[in-house]
């Protein structure tokens, strides 16, 4: 059972986050003040699904790991303390903070400067999520694994 709850729970959290983050974007080149509240306003509500989902996938990741740590999985280990804190430090405040905002119709300095950091800690946690994907595509050899041509007498620079 963990086998299938790990790979779906972190293919739902990363769609789920990078839904956000193209809501947002999307939303802050092309649409009005209004649809940016709504937006800004529904993210926080999207966490009743994310909060969830990222913990199922770090709980059975670990226990798929059991106690190894080299390797494809190690990667996978190292990334994660990274993801957790940027979202637990960074993104899951400001998008409080933001839903606030947008709720009160303030779109001043305070609310753009801070859209620009979710933005860039959203990037930076869908592209450690989609390696810690593609490690696992890898792993389940649904990914070729890149060897190194050894019969080559090519220099490698």
């Amino acid at each position: 059972m963990t086998k299938i709850i790990h790979p779906v729970a972190g293919a739902v959290a990363l769609i789920t986050i990078a839904t956000f983050w193209l809501s947002t974007a999307l939303t802050e080149l092309f649409a009005s003040h209004e649809t940016i509240a709504m937006v800004k306003t529904a993210i926080p509500w999207g966490f009743l699904l994310l909060i969830p989902m990222l913990a199922a996938t770090g709980g059975s990741g670990f226990v798929l790991a059991k106690q190894r740590r080299a390797g494809l999985i190690g990667a996978k280990i190292r990334r994660m303390p990274f993801i957790a804190g940027n979202g637990i430090l960074i993104l899951i405040p400001a998008a409080l903070f933001l839903a606030f905002k947008a709720k009160a119709a303030e779109f001043d300095t305070a609310f753009y400067a801070v859209q620009a950091l979710e933005l860039a800690a959203g990037a930076t946690n869908i592209v450690l999520l989609g390696l810690n994907m593609r490690d696992g595509f890898k792993m389940k050899s649904r990914l070729p694994v890149r060897q190194p041509d050894r019969l080559s007498t090519k220099p490698i620079l």
